[in-house]
Protein backbone atom coordinates (compact mmCIF):
# COMPACT_ATOMS: atom_id res chain seq x y z
CA UNK A 1 0.00 0.00 0.00
CA UNK A 2 1.02 3.47 -1.09
CA UNK A 3 1.66 4.79 2.80
CA UNK A 4 2.01 8.92 2.78
CA UNK A 5 2.74 11.27 5.74
CA UNK A 6 0.43 14.29 6.13
CA UNK A 7 -0.48 16.48 9.17
CA UNK A 8 -2.78 19.20 9.38
CA UNK A 9 0.17 21.02 10.77
CA UNK A 10 1.49 21.58 7.30
CA UNK A 11 -0.90 24.18 6.20
CA UNK A 12 0.82 27.05 8.10
CA UNK A 13 -0.60 30.49 8.09
CA UNK A 14 1.27 32.96 6.90
CA UNK A 15 0.94 36.95 6.45
CA UNK A 16 -1.37 38.16 3.53
CA UNK A 17 0.45 38.29 0.08
CA UNK A 18 3.07 35.63 1.42
CA UNK A 19 4.61 33.93 -1.88
CA UNK A 20 5.08 30.68 -0.38
CA UNK A 21 1.64 28.86 -1.77
CA UNK A 22 0.90 26.90 1.72
CA UNK A 23 -2.51 26.18 0.51
CA UNK A 24 -1.31 23.31 -1.39
CA UNK A 25 -1.00 20.89 1.40
CA UNK A 26 -4.33 21.25 2.46
CA UNK A 27 -5.91 21.03 -1.84
CA UNK A 28 -3.58 18.04 -2.28
CA UNK A 29 -4.57 15.23 -0.28
CA UNK A 30 -8.37 16.60 -1.12
CA UNK A 31 -7.97 15.89 -4.55
CA UNK A 32 -6.11 12.76 -4.13
CA UNK A 33 -8.98 11.44 -2.08
CA UNK A 34 -12.03 12.96 -4.04
CA UNK A 35 -10.41 11.16 -7.82
CA UNK A 36 -9.77 8.00 -5.77
CA UNK A 37 -6.08 8.13 -6.15
CA UNK A 38 -6.10 7.76 -2.74
CA UNK A 39 -8.12 6.95 0.10
CA UNK A 40 -7.66 7.81 3.93
CA UNK A 41 -6.04 4.68 4.56
CA UNK A 42 -3.04 5.63 2.26
CA UNK A 43 -2.25 8.62 4.82
CA UNK A 44 -0.81 8.38 8.00
CA UNK A 45 0.05 11.18 10.75
CA UNK A 46 3.26 11.87 11.57
CA UNK A 47 4.66 12.99 15.43
CA UNK A 48 7.24 14.86 17.08
CA UNK A 49 10.58 12.37 16.50
CA UNK A 50 13.20 12.47 18.70
CA UNK A 51 15.67 15.20 18.98
CA UNK A 52 18.75 12.79 18.45
CA UNK A 53 17.49 11.64 14.92
CA UNK A 54 17.39 15.73 13.89
CA UNK A 55 20.63 16.29 16.16
CA UNK A 56 22.39 13.77 13.93
CA UNK A 57 22.20 16.45 10.95
CA UNK A 58 21.86 19.85 12.76
CA UNK A 59 24.10 21.39 15.16
CA UNK A 60 22.68 21.58 18.62
CA UNK A 61 22.94 25.41 18.72
CA UNK A 62 21.08 25.85 15.58
CA UNK A 63 18.43 23.66 16.95
CA UNK A 64 18.27 24.81 19.41
CA UNK A 65 17.81 28.53 18.41
CA UNK A 66 14.97 27.27 16.05
CA UNK A 67 13.59 25.75 19.35
CA UNK A 68 13.58 28.76 21.56
CA UNK A 69 12.95 31.43 18.82
CA UNK A 70 16.26 33.08 19.37
CA UNK A 71 17.50 32.74 16.27
CA UNK A 72 19.11 36.40 15.40
CA UNK A 73 17.11 38.91 13.01
CA UNK A 74 19.17 37.98 9.80
CA UNK A 75 19.53 34.67 10.13
CA UNK A 76 15.21 34.56 10.83
CA UNK A 77 14.22 36.48 8.03
CA UNK A 78 17.22 34.20 5.94
CA UNK A 79 14.34 31.10 6.35
CA UNK A 80 11.64 33.76 4.86
CA UNK A 81 8.82 32.59 7.04
CA UNK A 82 7.89 34.43 10.51
CA UNK A 83 9.45 32.02 12.96
CA UNK A 84 7.17 31.11 15.92
CA UNK A 85 6.90 28.17 17.96
CA UNK A 86 4.30 26.11 15.90
CA UNK A 87 6.20 26.93 12.51
CA UNK A 88 9.54 25.05 14.39
CA UNK A 89 7.11 22.46 15.50
CA UNK A 90 5.41 21.85 11.54
CA UNK A 91 9.26 21.71 10.52
CA UNK A 92 9.74 18.83 13.13
CA UNK A 93 6.61 17.10 12.20
CA UNK A 94 7.53 17.32 8.88
CA UNK A 95 11.40 15.79 9.68
CA UNK A 96 8.74 12.72 10.91
CA UNK A 97 7.29 12.28 7.99
CA UNK A 98 9.96 11.21 6.04
CA UNK A 99 11.37 9.18 8.51
CA UNK A 100 8.62 7.09 9.09
CA UNK A 101 7.72 7.12 5.41
CA UNK A 102 11.29 6.06 4.64
CA UNK A 103 10.28 3.00 7.10
CA UNK A 104 7.29 2.84 4.86
CA UNK A 105 9.12 2.49 1.35
CA UNK A 106 11.69 -0.04 3.14
CA UNK A 107 8.19 -1.84 3.26
CA UNK A 108 6.61 -1.48 0.39
CA UNK A 109 9.14 -0.04 -1.86
CA UNK A 110 7.49 3.76 -1.86
CA UNK A 111 6.63 5.83 0.37
CA UNK A 112 5.74 9.45 0.31
CA UNK A 113 5.40 12.77 2.15
CA UNK A 114 3.04 15.38 0.92
CA UNK A 115 5.54 18.16 2.31
CA UNK A 116 8.85 18.13 2.62
CA UNK A 117 11.70 18.17 0.19
CA UNK A 118 13.29 21.88 2.61
CA UNK A 119 17.32 21.02 0.97
CA UNK A 120 18.35 24.26 1.65
CA UNK A 121 18.45 23.85 5.09
CA UNK A 122 21.83 23.45 6.19
CA UNK A 123 23.20 21.96 9.34
CA UNK A 124 23.95 25.10 11.44
CA UNK A 125 21.10 27.62 9.41
CA UNK A 126 17.94 27.38 7.58
CA UNK A 127 16.97 29.87 4.15
CA UNK A 128 14.79 29.81 1.81
CA UNK A 129 11.71 28.19 3.58
CA UNK A 130 13.72 25.31 5.14
CA UNK A 131 14.42 24.98 8.59
CA UNK A 132 15.18 21.25 9.02
CA UNK A 133 16.44 19.19 5.98
CA UNK A 134 13.82 16.11 6.31
CA UNK A 135 15.38 13.74 3.76
CA UNK A 136 19.03 14.53 5.07
CA UNK A 137 17.57 13.46 8.65
CA UNK A 138 15.56 10.60 6.98
CA UNK A 139 19.30 9.42 5.33
CA UNK A 140 20.92 9.56 8.39
CA UNK A 141 18.13 7.47 10.20
CA UNK A 142 18.59 4.85 7.93
CA UNK A 143 22.60 4.84 8.11
CA UNK A 144 22.80 4.95 11.52
CA UNK A 145 20.33 1.83 11.92
CA UNK A 146 22.42 -0.10 9.72
CA UNK A 147 19.40 -0.50 7.49
CA UNK A 148 21.41 0.07 4.53
CA UNK A 149 24.56 0.99 3.45
CA UNK A 150 24.29 3.87 0.52
CA UNK A 151 22.02 6.45 -0.11
CA UNK A 152 21.00 8.38 -3.47
CA UNK A 153 19.58 11.31 -3.07
CA UNK A 154 17.99 12.66 -6.30
CA UNK A 155 17.47 15.86 -6.10
CA UNK A 156 15.57 17.63 -9.14
CA UNK A 157 13.88 20.51 -7.58
CA UNK A 158 14.52 23.71 -9.90
CA UNK A 159 16.39 25.16 -7.23
CA UNK A 160 20.54 23.44 -6.11
CA UNK A 161 20.31 21.29 -2.59
CA UNK A 162 22.32 23.54 -1.07
CA UNK A 163 22.16 22.46 1.97
CA UNK A 164 22.07 18.48 1.18
CA UNK A 165 25.11 19.04 -0.47
CA UNK A 166 26.93 20.32 2.61
CA UNK A 167 25.41 18.36 4.91
CA UNK A 168 26.70 15.03 3.29
CA UNK A 169 29.91 17.02 1.73
CA UNK A 170 32.60 14.62 3.57
CA UNK A 171 30.35 11.69 3.93
CA UNK A 172 30.85 8.93 1.23
CA UNK A 173 27.47 6.85 2.35
CA UNK A 174 25.21 9.32 0.59
CA UNK A 175 25.70 10.70 -2.79
CA UNK A 176 24.14 14.14 -3.94
CA UNK A 177 22.78 14.42 -7.07
CA UNK A 178 21.03 17.53 -8.17
CA UNK A 179 20.11 19.05 -11.32
CA UNK A 180 18.38 22.46 -11.21
CA UNK A 181 18.34 25.58 -12.62
CA UNK A 182 21.65 27.05 -13.49
CA UNK A 183 20.80 31.16 -13.50
CA UNK A 184 18.50 30.34 -9.99
CA UNK A 185 18.43 30.18 -6.69
CA UNK A 186 20.91 29.62 -4.53
CA UNK A 187 23.34 32.34 -6.56
CA UNK A 188 25.93 30.70 -4.89
CA UNK A 189 25.86 27.07 -5.09
CA UNK A 190 27.34 24.39 -3.26
CA UNK A 191 29.03 21.12 -4.48
CA UNK A 192 26.71 18.01 -4.57
CA UNK A 193 28.62 14.66 -5.52
CA UNK A 194 27.12 15.58 -9.08
CA UNK A 195 25.77 18.71 -10.56
CA UNK A 196 23.40 19.39 -13.39
CA UNK A 197 23.26 22.86 -14.38
CA UNK A 198 20.45 23.68 -16.85
CA UNK A 199 20.37 27.33 -19.30
CA UNK A 200 16.95 29.19 -18.67
CA UNK A 201 14.14 27.68 -20.59
CA UNK A 202 15.35 24.02 -20.70
CA UNK A 203 12.63 21.95 -22.61
CA UNK A 204 11.06 18.89 -22.03
CA UNK A 205 13.36 16.87 -24.65
CA UNK A 206 16.47 18.30 -23.37
CA UNK A 207 15.75 17.86 -19.86
CA UNK A 208 14.57 14.22 -20.18
CA UNK A 209 17.23 13.35 -22.14
CA UNK A 210 20.26 14.14 -19.63
CA UNK A 211 18.17 12.88 -16.85
CA UNK A 212 17.52 9.67 -18.63
CA UNK A 213 21.22 9.44 -19.42
CA UNK A 214 22.72 10.24 -16.15
CA UNK A 215 19.90 8.50 -13.25
CA UNK A 216 20.91 4.61 -15.05
CA UNK A 217 24.67 5.11 -14.83
CA UNK A 218 24.51 6.62 -11.45
CA UNK A 219 22.65 3.77 -10.00
CA UNK A 220 24.62 0.91 -11.71
CA UNK A 221 28.23 2.72 -10.62
CA UNK A 222 26.70 3.98 -6.88
CA UNK A 223 24.67 0.87 -5.83
CA UNK A 224 22.52 2.76 -3.44
CA UNK A 225 20.15 0.60 -1.37
CA UNK A 226 17.77 3.64 -0.98
CA UNK A 227 17.01 6.66 -3.40
CA UNK A 228 15.26 9.80 -1.90
CA UNK A 229 13.66 11.50 -4.52
CA UNK A 230 13.14 15.28 -4.30
CA UNK A 231 10.33 16.36 -7.07
CA UNK A 232 9.78 19.92 -7.13
CA UNK A 233 7.68 21.24 -9.72
CA UNK A 234 9.31 24.23 -10.01
CA UNK A 235 10.41 22.96 -13.35
CA UNK A 236 7.18 23.90 -15.20
CA UNK A 237 7.34 26.99 -17.54
CA UNK A 238 4.81 28.64 -15.47
CA UNK A 239 6.63 28.53 -12.01
CA UNK A 240 7.33 31.90 -10.91
CA UNK A 241 10.90 30.84 -9.17
CA UNK A 242 11.38 28.50 -11.64
CA UNK A 243 13.11 29.57 -14.87
CA UNK A 244 13.23 26.36 -17.25
CA UNK A 245 10.48 25.26 -19.51
CA UNK A 246 8.75 22.18 -19.01
CA UNK A 247 5.26 21.43 -19.24
CA UNK A 248 3.03 19.53 -17.35
CA UNK A 249 3.17 16.13 -19.04
CA UNK A 250 7.44 16.71 -19.25
CA UNK A 251 7.50 17.17 -15.35
CA UNK A 252 4.89 13.76 -15.21
CA UNK A 253 6.99 12.20 -17.63
CA UNK A 254 10.30 13.07 -15.38
CA UNK A 255 8.11 11.31 -12.20
CA UNK A 256 7.47 8.42 -14.19
CA UNK A 257 10.94 7.53 -15.34
CA UNK A 258 12.47 8.30 -12.47
CA UNK A 259 9.98 5.96 -9.78
CA UNK A 260 10.10 3.15 -12.88
CA UNK A 261 13.86 3.34 -12.53
CA UNK A 262 13.43 2.96 -8.67
CA UNK A 263 11.14 -0.02 -9.43
CA UNK A 264 13.13 -1.94 -12.17
CA UNK A 265 16.32 -1.66 -10.03
CA UNK A 266 14.17 -3.09 -6.75
CA UNK A 267 15.41 0.34 -4.99
CA UNK A 268 13.04 1.57 -2.34
CA UNK A 269 12.41 5.25 -2.62
CA UNK A 270 10.87 7.63 -0.84
CA UNK A 271 9.52 11.00 -1.85
CA UNK A 272 9.47 14.33 -0.66
CA UNK A 273 7.43 17.33 -2.57
CA UNK A 274 9.66 20.48 -2.52
CA UNK A 275 8.69 23.66 -4.00
CA UNK A 276 6.22 24.51 -6.98
CA UNK A 277 5.46 28.46 -7.77
CA UNK A 278 3.37 28.54 -10.57
CA UNK A 279 0.77 31.51 -10.34
CA UNK A 280 -2.20 29.06 -10.73
CA UNK A 281 -2.62 26.98 -7.75
CA UNK A 282 -3.76 24.15 -10.36
CA UNK A 283 -0.99 23.90 -12.09
CA UNK A 284 0.83 23.46 -8.72
CA UNK A 285 -1.87 20.51 -7.38
CA UNK A 286 -2.39 18.58 -10.99
CA UNK A 287 1.75 18.83 -10.91
CA UNK A 288 2.13 17.07 -7.54
CA UNK A 289 -0.88 14.86 -8.16
CA UNK A 290 0.52 13.48 -10.89
CA UNK A 291 3.68 12.24 -8.46
CA UNK A 292 1.10 10.66 -6.43
CA UNK A 293 -0.78 8.72 -9.17
CA UNK A 294 2.50 7.65 -11.02
CA UNK A 295 3.41 5.79 -7.83
CA UNK A 296 0.61 3.99 -7.48
CA UNK A 297 0.46 3.40 -11.15
CA UNK A 298 3.92 1.67 -10.99
CA UNK A 299 4.26 0.26 -7.67
CA UNK A 300 0.71 -0.91 -7.13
Amino acid sequence: MLKIAYHNIYKHPLPEGHRFPMIKYELLPEQLIYEGTCTSNNFFEPHIPEDAHILRVHTEGYYQDLQHLTLNARAARKIGFPLSEVLVKREVIIADGTIKATEFALKYGIAMNIAGGTHHAYSNRGEAFCLLNDQAIGARYLLDKGLVKKVLIVDLDVHQGNGTAEIFQNDTSVFTFSMHGKGNYPFKKEQSDLDIALENDTDDETYLSILKDILPKLINDEKPDFIYYLSGVDVVASDKLGKLGLTLEGCKERDRFVLQTCKNNKTPVMCSMGGGYSPDIKIIIEAHANTFRLAQEIFF
